[in-house]
């Protein structure tokens, strides 16, 4: 059974502007799966309306088999979907141990638990837990961001951009910190910039345009293709 199986999905920000026009997309247990294409093409708005803060006008998206397709951002937290938006994932003006906290809502008593876990697996988590948020650097914010959202226990991960204005050492750092939570079982479907890094660390990709899937493949398969290279990533 799909993690995710996001099909036909139209979706937009007013009543006439679609943009996505039949978006699909899956997501296989133990997979990462990113999603590539032009500006423009819908990635972040395929990820918001999986995670239900964009509206679908169409299609169906299903998690582990339950349609969710009617439930909310908070519905859809509940059913397993952790989203880690590209920007204000954080509380700049609360510690981190309250940021924690506060992302530990969906199951407060268990939040402390899994807080001391999270800074057992990020070491910089535990040093910095007293420092408000906005004093950590851009990749520090990110592993925060994305320690948040492990807070509820998500079946799903989903990412968006999450190497956005970081070094390329911060970014290859992030990567490999995605690597190790989906090594520890956790499916993640993100959107990335870094098209040809994000490619060789996923099991499959998709490249939408225009709303629309133009391709899907392998993530090393994609990455090497000449006319996706041409197109997408730079030669």
């Amino acid at each position: 059974m799909s993690v995710l199986a996001a099909e036909g999905v139209v979706a937009g920000y007013g009543a006439a502007e679609q943009i996505l026009k039949g978006a699909s997309v899956r997501v296989e247990p133990g997979e990462i799966v990113t999603i590539i294409g032009p500006n423009g093409a819908g990635k972040s708005t395929l990820l918001k309306t999986i995670a239900g803060l964009v509206a679908a006008k169409e299609g169906q998206i299903i998690l582990s088999g339950k349609d969710v397709t009617s439930a909310d951002a908070g519905g859809r937290a509940k059913a397993g979907i952790a989203f880690v938006p590209q920007e204000r994932n954080v509380f700049g003006s609360l510690t981190v141990a309250e940021n924690l906290e506060i992302a530990g809502f969906l199951d407060p008593a268990g939040a402390s638990a899994r807080a001391e876990g999270l800074y057992a697996t990020y070491p910089m988590l535990a040093a910095k837990r007293r420092a408000l948020a906005r004093t950590l650097s851009g990749g520090q914010r990110q592993i925060l961001a994305m320690a948040m959202g492990l807070m509820s226990n998500p079946s799903l991960m989903l990412l968006d951009e999450p190497t956005a204005g970081l070094s390329p050492k911060a970014a290859d750092d992030l990567f490999d910190a995605i690597v190790a939570l989906n090594r520890d079982g956790l499916p993640i479907l993100m959107v990335e910039q870094h098209a040809v890094e994000a490619l060789a660390v996923s099991h499959r990709g998709y490249v939408l345009v225009s709303g629309r899937n133009s391709a899907e493949g392998t993530g090393p398969g994609l990455a090497a293709d000449p006319e996706i290279r041409r197109l997408f990533l730079g030669g």
